[in-house]
Parts: C-alpha cells; sequence; structure tokens
C-alpha cells in the first residue's frame, strides 16, 4: 500500500521554517543583553579589602543609561573611615551578559580615583556581579582591590 507522505510533510517543514525565522528575527532586534536592557536604577553593595590599607564596604544607588554612561552615589567605609561620594563614568554591555565599566568618583574637595570593574547580568539583566580590576589615586598611586559586589536593578 502506497501513502503520500507529501500532504503531512509540508506543514511540518512549514511550521519549523517559520518557527526559525521568527526566532531568529526576534534575537536579531531584541537582544539577549544590550545597554538599553541594562539602562535602570540599581542599588549595590560591595565588600572586600584594599591590600596594604585595609577593609572596605561600600552601598549606593547607581543608574545606567542607554547610552552607555554611568553615574552614582557611593556610601564606603574604607578601613573604618566612612565617606560619600559621587561617581560617573562609561560602562559597556557585551551579548553573553558581559560587561566592564570604568568611572571617577568625587567628594568635596574633587576627584579622588579612578576605578574599573567587570561585570556579568544574571536574572534577565535585573541583577549584577562585579569584581573590581584597577583602583587609580587621583595621584597616580594605583592601589590592589580584592572588591566584589552585587547590583539588583529597582523597580520602577
Amino acid at each position: 500500500m502506497k501513502r503520500n507522505i507529501l500532504p503531512i510533510t509540508f506543514p511540518i517543514v512549514f511550521a519549523v521554517a517559520f518557527l526559525v525565522s521568527t526566532a531568529t528575527t526576534a534575537q536579531a532586534v531584541d537582544p539577549a543583553c544590550s545597554l538599553a536592557r541594562a539602562a535602570g536604577q540599581y542599588g549595590f553593595s560591595d565588600s572586600g579589602t584594599i591590600v596594604g590599607i585595609g577593609p572596605r564596604a561600600a552601598v549606593g544607588l547607581l543608574t545606567f543609561d542607554v547610552a552607555g554612561n554611568i553615574t552614582g552615589k557611593v556610601t564606603a567605609s574604607l578601613n573604618g573611615s566612612v565617606s560619600n561620594t559621587n561617581l560617573s563614568g562609561t560602562y559597556s554591555v557585551n551579548p553573553d551578559c558581559t560587561g566592564a565599566a570604568s568611572f571617577d568618583e568625587f567628594d568635596q574637595s574633587g576627584k579622588i580615583l579612578t576605578a574599573t570593574v567587570e561585570i556579568v547580568w544574571d536574572n534577565n539583566m535585573r541583577e549584577a556581579r562585579f569584581v573590581f580590576t584597577s583602583v587609580t589615586l587621583a595621584d597616580g598611586m594605583a592601589l590592589s582591590p580584592v572588591i566584589n559586589g552585587d547590583a539588583r536593578k529597582l523597580v520602577p
């Protein structure tokens, strides 16, 4: 007995082709991780140590914009001395949800340091983990940070 499989095969092939093409288009239009998806306000905390100086802990509020700029307010304790600073800089986001930021921190006297961090976003870009990769004081002295932290996007 001979069966004609064309009536069954054609709809299946068409459906698969349609699903693949729409999935590819959706991914191209809205990548999993991007500056646009990272944009927003985050509450953060970090802790660790500055080698040769002492322990550090901080909390603050950061704002990431869609153009790749970052601003924020930080309250930090370094070896028991508490300070309040503002920061500004730039950040990047890769399609695999990794990224980096470079920023300057300022207190009432002016620029106090420049820092860089490596970042990984998770939880649908609602949370981020970061580690400091460099800290340089305004006078050019490089410090050795061993600091990591977490940030969570605030609900609008």
